[in-house]
């Protein structure tokens, strides 16, 4: 980190008292350039959703484009070209937190899993997380999840073994999380309608729920974001300079407590708008045509 971007970053925090968007640009850009633990990565470039096939080139242009930035980075899938994240991840000195997709289709469910311990035991994966929100979604059933979650466990035990979902999944499903190896929190202040004058002391309530919750284990925020773009949720507002405080605030307390952050996310995805809203689209760091923002 420059000597620079350490002084711009210390001085960041929740009061941005006079300053200019101009500014809030420049610092967001040092604060970048520092690196981040990890990030979400988005492959699936304009007019594609999930279910179309991924391919090698468009993976590893955007893993270019990440790497000198983040550490790791945060696969959702194993089926449908998303098992090529991790493989070209390592090729660019990235550590890996691959997820195997689970949702009401046990066929899709069953390759995806097979998928994610075949590529483990190829020496691709660093963190397995099996499973993303299908609690908060209501795809299965706690017995069938955690069927999911011992069977990978037993296949690869040398490698941690979580599961990804709302922070206060983990404090209300105790035997979810007594399955986990680690506790992998998705923390978002947005969601719950949050002010962005008060979203970093609210990630630090969530995430401290589910170290609770976690009894010792190792907890890692698995997503946190805030969109550019797009509707107010509640006191939440989507703007570019709002967008600039939430990822300044949270790369400083990542940095300062030695927190594990994936930042949600890499690029923006069109895709996304059905399932969140307008401001589904907005959540990257860099645009849909691979443009960084400010």
């Amino acid at each position: 980190m420059s000597s620079k971007a350490e002084k711009l970053l210390s001085l960041a925090g929740l009061s941005y008292e006079g300053a200019t968007i101009e500014s809030l640009r420049e610092l967001f850009r040092n604060v970048l350039n520092a690196g981040m633990h990890g990030i979400g990565f988005s492959p699936y470039i304009e007019g594609q959703k999930p279910g179309d096939i991924i391919n090698e080139e468009q993976i590893r242009r955007r893993m270019e484009i990440i790497q000198p930035y983040t550490h790791w980075v945060r696969s959702f899938s194993c089926t449908e070209g998303n098992e090529l994240i991790p493989k070209i991840a390592k090729e660019y000195g990235i550590k890996t937190l691959v997820g195997a997709w689970l949702g009401n289709d046990d066929k899709i469910n069953q390759q995806e899993v097979e998928n994610l311990i075949r590529i483990s035991k190829e020496g691709y994966v660093d963190i397995a997380a099996v499973g993303n929100e299908v609690m908060l979604r209501g795809d299965l059933t706690e017995d069938e999840l955690i069927a999911f979650i011992n069977k990978v466990k037993q296949a690869i035990p040398a490698i941690p073994v979580g599961y990804v979902d709302a922070y206060f999944e983990f404090d209300v499903k105790p035997q979810i999380t007594a399955a986990c190896d680690v506790v992998l929190a998705n923390c978002y202040p947005y969601w719950e309608g949050c002010h962005i004058d008060y979203s970093l002391l609210y990630m630090k309530e969530m995430y401290n729920r589910a170290i609770r919750a976690a009894k010792g284990k190792p907890v890692i925020i698995s997503e946190t974001g805030w969109p550019s773009q797009g509707t107010n949720f509640g006191a939440a507002i989507p703007s570019d300079e709002n967008f600039i405080k939430y990822f300044i605030n949270t790369q400083k307390w990542s940095k300062e407590d030695n927190i594990e952050i994936f930042y949600f996310s890499s690029f923006d995805e069109s895709w996304k708008v059905g399932a969140e809203g307008d401001v589904g689209a907005y959540w990257g760091l860099w645009d849909k045509d691979e443009k960084i923002k400010y």
